[in-house]
């Protein structure tokens, strides 16, 4: 067993990147994730790690940093949320399309206008097109055990493209938990010596960044990009089973909950899991077969593996921490209809959009939706497919 501690999210996600220890790391300060890198700032200040630090004047020049040193030949990080991941909209596909290993934690944050700094899941959605990696965290001990993954996943071989850790604004943030820390020894073995790919910096190699593609090979490089997302599934398992052996914990592409014999099921993102699992207790007890699913990798998003999960439910609802306006229903509603449907038998579905802004989601939400769930799961029929629900009227 490594080391007990009480610790926010953020201090969670700050020590794994101390223990893996980067070249370089570009960031700029933007809130709920500023703590990340204030704390590691000051294990670069204090001698704990080798990490060059770069301070810049915002986060499309964060984003250029890691890029710039990435593509010179270094393991490299940041961190950022809401505003300042849509600032870097330009560069998350440069990032992705050079195939730079840049590993960087998304503390989710509702996006302007109005303006609010707590959690919502509005920035990862934005970005999940962007070709990099997502890993979605429950709670701060797997938003540790991802970041350390996400490096090895990232800089894999077969793969060499970013990754995002994704934790919810303030609720894993900042918000102290149990954690257990492995030891130094153990995540710098895990992660290994960075291998560099083609680095700019190798004068006997030289190499071109950025070129310019037109009609002639723009479609074809895009194919090879989405041929490359295709092995990120494997990768993630591979990685997973190897983290399992030095920490004891089991990570998959997604987490089920009393799935198995399950007759309705919910689909819910990162800390509102364990809420919901506590009333799918409850619900149990009362004899109705309910579970969950909650989603680790959301892109490339594994449809065939979740539609396999979900087929045999009577009703599933979706929830979403985001809205995709115009879309007419929430994007994790998207892609989970999309898994279902290949298969003629399929469950019930509809959507539920809560907690934008960082409007608390409650035990008794959970309870409202199982129960409509019961209902569909008998009629074959839902009232509404999307309905905001928690909101005031």
């Amino acid at each position: 067993m490594g080391k007990i501690v009480a610790a926010t999210g953020n201090e969670a996600v700050a020590e794994a990147l101390r223990q893996v220890n980067p070249d370089v790391s570009s960031a700029y300060p933007i809130t709920p994730a500023t703590d990340i890198m204030q704390r590691f700032t000051s294990f670069v200040s204090n001698g704990k790690v080798k990490t060059e630090m770069i301070l810049v004047e915002s986060e499309h020049s964060a984003m250029s940093g890691c890029i710039g040193a990435s593509a010179a030949g270094g393991r490299v990080m940041t961190a950022t949320s809401s505003q300042g991941l849509a600032l870097m909209w330009e560069e998350l596909f440069i990032a992705s399309g050079t195939r730079l290993p840049i590993v960087m934690a998304l503390v989710n944050r509702a996006l302007s206008a109005p303006l609010n700094i707590h959690g919502d899941h509005s920035d990862g959605m934005g970005a999940r097109d962007c070709g990099w990696i997502q890993l979605w965290s429950e709670n701060a001990q797997e938003a540790y055990d991802n970041t350390i993954q996400a490096f090895h996943i990232a800089e894999h071989m077969d793969i060499r493209l970013p990754a995002m850790v994704c934790l919810d604004g303030f609720i894993i943030s900042h918000s102290i938990e149990r954690i257990e820390y492995l030891e130094d020894d153990k995540i710098k073995n895990f992660v290994g010596e960075y291998k560099q790919l083609n680095p700019l910096l190798d004068l006997e190699h030289p190499v071109s960044y950025g070129p310019l593609i037109l009609t002639d090979y723009y479609m074809e490089y895009r194919k090879a990009h989405d041929e490359v997302m295709s092995k990120v599934s494997k990768v993630v398992l591979d990685v997973a089973k190897d983290f399992e052996k030095i920490s004891g914990r089991k990570y998959g592409l997604f987490e089920t909950y009393r799935l198995d014999d399950a007759e309705i099921g919910l689909v819910i993102l990162n800390s509102a899991a364990g809420t919901s699992k506590d009333v799918i207790d409850e619900f149990r007890s009362r004899g109705i077969k309910a579970g969950l699913l909650k989603p680790r990798l959301y892109r490339p998003f594994p449809y065939k593996e979740i539609g396999e999960a979900l087929k045999g439910l009577k009703a599933v609802c979706v929830l979403d921490r985001a809205d995709a306006f115009g879309g007419s229903y929430g994007p994790l509603f998207i892609d989970i209809a999309s898994s279902l449907y290949p298969y003629k038998e399929r469950p019930v579905l509809f959507n539920k959009i809560y907690g934008l802004g960082g409007r608390d989601y409650m035990p008794a939400h959970a309870e409202q939706v199982l129960s409509e769930l019961v209902e569909a799961a008998k009629t074959g029929k839902v009232k509404q497919i999307k309905e905001y629900i928690g909101v005031r009227e």
